[in-house]
């Protein structure tokens, strides 16, 4: 029976949807393949339901053993060109999954070069494919010159490449090197991850993503060893960096598009003693959504924060160590407080993402354009609401202050680890306490706990022993979660993260205690009594409600 007759006899497909994927002409697994573009059925059951027509089990590799020993002696070929993996020895039959159940050659070529028989069964292409990088390795395809033309796989370039003419610039525009770091770059982006970090080691060349604030490293062929200083030059030549250069650290800008999204990718390049090391910072301009009530504050948080944002003038800081989320939030802030009464100025830097009807300036302290200089020109230029990408100095810090005595709402970052923190930070920079005093009008600290994956988080009851001294247990109302793992979160048991969150507000007790130069303890106890909840009271918030864990808790805060 054909394939679309199946699917439409197992309720998969109804005579409307049967209809227009048969209009694409597509055929067998192919005929799948559009039911699945289309939104009509999941590849899974798809398969399953043709399986059971055919006489072929379906497998979930997420849960299958493998036996990675049959690799050896397997034509990798076959691997990457008909999307195959050899799974286990059953009898002396050899098991092999495939996501296509029409094709039979391949599976004569495995008997043929292996000599065993072939035992097949079927499995989603998605999960062979992460199977193959898991274990052959991200490029592992190029590496053996599978595909030598110079496909860019997805990837546009938004800016023309200019190279000088040497060696190495044409060896970095080789089609198995372009295709090798597109592949790096196309995984990096699937995955969500926020950084690619690639290092050079004595053993070879190392390639780690980091996806939820968490580096993890990523399975490369040894081959790839052989086109280091091939990858390295095509991704200068991309960041319009000096190739030649390799005494010195250099920084660049990628932009590209991707399936029709716009990406930037920011650029670092550092010598280190076995090579050079680059990392780059992936700016998904599509992904990000900036808006408040996204980013995990609780109802009570937001609803002052709110209220604070939308100030007539004052200074509100956001503070947290790097990757804390801290531009997202004020960004968000912005985004909230943004109309067409207002004018909104930002000095940044970088500026990471370009926001629409905001006024955007990127510093350049090589020529002069400190924070301190252009806070100085935003002045001149009538804003409402002025952003600071960071209060760096004495001379940033008193322009700020100065801005928000002349009727202006300051937004900015410091880098201290807790709220009242910020108080004595300022004053250390050498600014007058009464002057923070009077206008610093809230300070809000941050971290970002890892999401549990909702498919496969797992109640439990956490023995007296695994409950922090600090955990409110008399608040307990319902099941506890803990992280498990599965095929949708890659195993980690966590999938995209979520803040943590210190309100402070200048209250009249802070004030006093900021103009008595107070220590940063005294200020945040009396904060605490005036009702703030500290990060680590949020976390615990948030772990009552089945959000994250305790462990991940644990992690982030003190």
């Amino acid at each position: 029976m054909e394939v679309g007759d199946i699917l439409q006899r197992r309720g998969l497909l109804n005579s409307g949807q049967l209809a227009q994927v048969r209009s694409t002409g597509r055929e067998g697994t192919g005929l799948i393949d559009a039911a699945v573009d289309a939104g009509f059925v999941n590849e899974e059951d798809a398969l399953r339901a043709i399986g059971e027509e055919v006489g072929l089990d379906f497998v979930d590799l997420s849960d299958t053993a493998i036996d990675l020993s049959l690799l050896q002696g397997f034509p990798q070929k076959l691997i990457h060109r008909e999307s195959i993996f050899p799974l286990q020895r059953n009898n002396g039959d050899l098991v092999v999954a495939t996501c296509n159940p029409f094709d039979l050659y391949p599976l004569d070529e495995v008997g043929s070069a292996t000599g065993l028989t072939v035992n097949p069964v079927l499995a989603s292409r998605d999960a062979i494919h992460r199977l193959i990088k898991r274990h052959l390795g991200v490029g592992s395809e190029t590496v053996e010159g599978l595909i030598e033309q110079a496909n860019e796989d997805g990837i546009e370039l938004l800016e023309e490449l200019t190279t000088d003419g040497s060696e190495l610039s044409e060896m970095a525009q080789e089609a198995s090197v372009v295709r090798l770091v597109n592949e790096i770059l196309l995984e990096a982006i699937e995955l969500k991850a926020s950084d690619i970090h690639i290092e050079p080691n004595p053993s070879g060349l190392s390639v780690r993503y980091r996806i939820d604030g968490l580096l993890h490293p990523q399975p490369v062929p040894p081959e790839i060893n052989r086109f280091e200083a091939a990858m390295i030059s095509r991704l200068k030549i991309m960041a319009k960096l000096n190739i030649a250069e390799k005494r010195l650290p250099q920084d660049g800008r990628i932009k590209l598009k991707v399936s029709g999204r716009e990406i930037d990718i920011r650029v670092s390049v550092i010598p280190v003693i076995h090579g050079e090391g680059i990392v780059m910072r992936i700016l998904d301009k599509s992904a990000m959504v900036f808006h408040l009530a996204g980013l995990g504050m609780d109802s009570a948080t937001i609803e002052q924060y709110r209220e604070l944002i939308h100030l007539p003038h004052g200074i509100i800081l956001a503070t947290g160590p790097t990757g804390s989320g801290k531009t997202t939030t004020l960004y968000s802030s912005l985004m909230e407080v943004k109309s067409e009464s207002n004018k909104i100025v930002t000095t940044e830097d970088p500026v990471e993402y370009q926001l629409d009807g905001i006024s955007q300036i990127q510093v350049h302290p090589k020529i002069g354009l400190t924070f301190a200089q252009s806070l100085r020109s935003i002045l001149r230029h009538d804003p409402d609401v002025v952003l600071v990408g960071e209060i760096r100095d004495f001379e940033t810090a008193e322009n700020a202050i100065q801005a928000s005595l002349t009727g202006h709402l300051v937004f900015s970052t410091l880098h201290t680890n807790d709220a009242a923190g910020a108080y004595t930070r300022l004053v250390d920079m050498g600014v007058e306490p009464f002057l923070v005093a009077s206008t610093v009008e809230a300070v809000v600290a941050q971290r970002l706990v890892r999401r549990l994956c909702v498919h496969c988080k797992e109640e439990y009851t956490p023995t007296a022993d695994e409950f922090p001294t600090d955990f409110p247990v008399e608040q307990i109302e319902q099941p506890l979660f803990r992280h498990c793992g599965c095929k949708h979160c890659r195993g980690v048991g966590y999938s995209g993260r979520m803040g943590l969150y210190e309100l402070l507000v200048n209250t009249d007790a802070v004030r006093e205690l900021a103009h008595d130069r107070a220590s940063s303890w005294a200020i945040r106890q009396a904060a605490i009594e005036g009702g703030m909840a500290t990060l680590r009271q949020d976390g615990w918030r948030k772990v009552l409600t089945g959000e994250t864990s305790i462990a991940e808790v644990q992690r982030v805060t003190r």
